[in-house]
């Protein structure tokens, strides 16, 4: 399974490299970066991480990676942060798709209140999809004594109506129902192949759990290849974007309003629009401010073409406006592929899959930045760290998250580091 970026590749009707502009200042020599993680250099070990990373409340990290492990369809694993700053792989879970598992995990995870870990794999579970599997979602339940036992929960079946393919995280209500997406999937659009759904896993009290499909994307001006996850809010709406479809064929940013006959209606927030120097193809999710604004990043688009961070604010009225927050220009980031996580400040950091000072011959190796807004609501960018010197990382491919105490960033590269299977990585603003 290739990465996100590989998948935009295949449908969006864009041009999605472009040359590099210099027309920014690079790194800054302040910053400090780390490697914590060399993937593929252990037995058994993952490679190939292409999500971003949680916490739990000792400060260890948990992630997954795409490929590697004991079968070679990908892993969950820990690092566990040690006294003397030393981090410690454990692999939590080796994926089976022979065993009718999960394979190929796209995406992070998320902890319930008891501390079991959620999941998606895009490949693996029920031998449909040519048998290589639609999907899965999985649990990984904690048990007393440090081991864990994954349960696949769902397995997407592509059968007309089940997505295929779920490449992104999933979120909890507080009632314990998971909210995700599959990029593909769900009706007849999209050239037979289904033009992504939006699902809810409901749980029961015999440990058993129900789908529902809450959408089924059309292709038209409603969006389609849902790549990110989504978000919710106060009152229950889910909000997300699609990489494709809207009124320009190029994305959209959509809300779901839950009914009272049990059923959701889509509301078409934004579509991008290739004509205004707006963002194009979002591969992303979601966050809110604590104003009820919306932020998220474009692969391409913006006055370079080489990706965006926008803002939608809502209205009055209920409509939303998109503004362009900054625009990517090559030497400062290209090709914004993972979301966004905001600091106690209100800044803004994520990361870009090209771009930045290194790796001259590949348009940039990726960046870490942060977006730090003005008195007068303007954004300037700073590049906090260009992958690709030395044993680095390189090609981040998703976001990041923050030690909010400690200030210190944390993320995944894809390629890269000693083994040049990927890293997990720290950078200190």
């Amino acid at each position: 399974m290739p990465s996100k970026k590989s998948l935009i590749f295949l449908v969006a009707p864009v041009a999605i490299f472009v040359g590099f502009l210099t027309t920014t200042t690079p790194a800054s020599a302040s910053s400090k970066g780390r490697i914590l993680h060399d993937f593929f250099c252990q037995s058994s070990d993952g490679a190939d991480p292409i999500a971003g990373l949680i916490f739990d409340a000792s400060g260890n990290l948990y992630g997954t990676a795409d490929y590697g492990g004991d079968y070679g369809d990908g892993i969950v694993f820990e690092l566990k942060h040690g006294t003397d700053g030393h981090w410690t792989r454990k692999v939590l879970h080796s994926f089976n798709q022979a065993a009718n598992d999960g394979a190929r995990p796209n995406a992070g995870l998320v902890f319930d209140v008891d501390g079991n870990l959620y999941g998606t794999t895009s490949l693996g579970g029920a031998p449909t999809c040519g048998g290589s599997g639609c999907g899965v979602v999985f649990e990984l339940k904690h048990g007393s004594n440090g081991s864990w036992t994954e349960k696949v929960l769902h397995s997407f079946t592509y059968d007309g109506r089940d997505g295929y393919s779920p490449i992104a995280g999933l979120i909890l209500d507080a009632e314990g129902n998971l909210y995700g997406t599959t990029e593909s999937g769900g009706g007849s659009g999209c050239g037979g192949l289904g033009c992504g759904i939006v699902f809810q896993l409901a749980p029961h009290a015999n440990d058993d759990w129900t789908e529902n499909v809450l959408y089924s994307f059309a292709g038209g001006t409603d969006g389609a290849y849902p790549y990110g996850g989504v978000v919710r809010d106060g009152s229950g709406k889910l909000y997300g974007t699609s990489s494709y479809g809207g009124v320009y064929g190029v994305g959209t940013v959509f809300q779901l309003v839950p009914r009272k006959n049990g059923k959701w209606a889509e509301r078409l927030l934004h579509s991008f629009d290739p004509n205004n120097k707006d963002g194009l193809a979002p591969a992303a999710g979601l966050i809110f401010d604590l104003a009820g604004n919306l932020y998220g990043t474009t692969v391409v688009g913006g006055t370079y073409n080489l990706g965006t961070v926008y803002q939608l604010t809502p209205g009055s009225h209920g409509g939303w406006k998109e503004k362009v927050l900054h625009s990517f220009a090559g030497r400062n980031g290209a090709e914004a592929y993972g979301g966004l996580i905001f600091d106690l400040a209100g800044n803004l950091y994520g990361t870009t899959f090209y771009g930045g000072t290194f790796c001259g011959v590949d348009g940039g190796c990726g960046t870490v930045f942060r977006l730090t807004r003005g008195a007068r609501g303007q954004w300037s960018e700073k590049v906090l760290h260009s992958f690709g010197s030395g044993k680095d990382g390189t090609h981040p491919d998703d976001g990041l998250v923050l030690d909010l105490a400690a200030g210190t960033l944390y993320g995944t590269t894809f390629g890269g580091g000693a083994c040049n299977y990927g890293t997990v990585f720290e950078i200190v603003p």
